[in-house]
């Protein structure tokens, strides 16, 4: 009999309207694990007007994760086997309905609740003292933790006594197929393309570093307010938006820069997985556990907060091309070598499922013969007792 397991993922990312016509499966790439053995089903979306809408955001703002979502939902996820959360959003929410809904932890528990985080750890010491005992209560729910970055798995037993499994995350080659370069040759002015919507992007220092020095032609991608004392002429500020024109700036650019704060959850490995794809060098601030990832020898690694490294790491590779070529074609081998893709992602939770599935038939077992020997117990005692009578 297959394992029945649910993907609960975030409102917005229901597989049958997310970049439809694509064809592409689920956003993370957790449908490469649908197979005989596994019989995936994924949150859906519920048609909402904007007054239902302003509530259920206003309450995710409140609890910090979508329990009205995760409500709709709970039917389908009740009759699982394993649930799969791909952030502490959708795990937390699960975790709630599951309580509420009398499914508590224990050897038996089903549906077994996969908890992955993502934020919570980097956040943990702002939480108040409600929000975390909270979240303390329902990780007790959580049959497995998991991360990203062995970062945040080190900081799941700092905070919670908890151990997690840190996983790699992977690209989704069809839309980024891995292309080793043949070449590299800067332009002048040099191009540098930065990507990203992450809370942890540091573009103060990427402007900084280039911003207003003719040297440089900047593209700047992201959803994020950049405020105005950070504008510069040089700098193009805009969202490139959609596969295609994210292609384009990839094309465009000379260097990928990954400017971040210090962060443990690997943020801008999205942005590294498709630089190395595209065959682009890249220079990336050292934080968040990247080197899981891609080594010092597959890409720049810079510290934090600094301007002038960063402008020092961009222009080594300007002046050596064939050590930016080098570099960038270590960065696509080390992504095959290491199978960094959405195939192999959904793959580690396979593993990780068959390893909570053999747990809980353990526990049960143990459970049983607990309960036989105290029941075998109690029937000698009682035997005794009508002896000695």
């Amino acid at each position: 009999m297959s394992t029945k397991v649910h993907v609960h993922l975030f409102y917005g990312a229901d597989p049958r309207f997310y970049r439809p016509g694509d064809d592409i499966g689920c956003l993370y790439g957790y449908h490469h694990a649908e197979s005989d053995e596994f019989r995936l089903s994924y949150s859906q979306d519920a048609r909402e007007g904007k007054p239902v809408r302003l509530v259920r955001r206003a309450l995710k703002a409140l609890l910090g994760f979508d329990i009205i979502h995760t409500w709709r939902n709970r039917a389908e996820m009740l009759r699982s086997d394993v649930i799969w959360t791909h952030t502490e959003q959708e795990w937390l929410s699960a975790a709630l309905m599951l309580l509420l809904s009398g499914r508590k932890a224990g050897p038996g528990a089903s549906p077994l609740l996969l908890a992955q985080s993502v934020w919570l750890l980097d956040k943990w010491p702002s939480y108040g003292i409600f929000r975390s005992w909270l979240y303390r209560k329902l990780m007790s729910r959580a049959d497995q933790l998991t991360t990203l970055a062995s970062e945040n798995a080190g900081l799941c037993q700092r905070y919670f006594n908890r151990d997690a499994r840190p996983l790699l995350y992977g690209l989704n080659t069809r839309d980024f197929p891995v292309n080793p370069p043949a070449h590299w040759t800067p332009h002048t002015p040099l191009r540098i393309a930065a990507i990203g919507n992450d809370r942890d992007r540091d573009w103060e220092t990427l402007i900084k570093a280039f911003g207003n020095d003719p040297r440089y032609t900047v593209k700047l991608a992201t959803r994020r307010r950049i405020p105005a004392s950070l504008r510069a002429p040089n700098v193009e500020i805009a969202l490139f938006s959609g596969i295609r024109k994210q292609h384009e700036l990839y094309d465009w650019a000379d260097v990928i820069v990954v400017p971040l704060r210090p962060n443990s959850h690997a943020s801008g490995i999205t942005v590294m997985l498709e630089a190395a794809a595209v065959g682009k060098p890249m220079v990336v601030t050292n934080v968040g556990a990247l080197q899981d990832y891609f080594p010092a020898d597959e890409a720049a690694y810079i510290p934090p907060f600094d301007p002038q490294a960063l402008r020092d790491a961009v222009d080594q590779l300007a002046a050596a091309p064939d050590e930016a070529l080098r570099q960038a074609r270590a960065a696509a081998a080390g992504l095959l070598s290491r199978d960094l893709t959405t195939q192999h992602y959904a793959m580690q939770h396979v593993r990780i499922t068959r390893d909570m599935l053999r747990a809980r038939a353990q526990g049960q077992g143990q459970t049983r013969a607990h309960a036989s020997q105290q029941t075998q117990a109690a029937r000698a005692t009682a035997s005794e007792s009508r002896g000695g009578l």
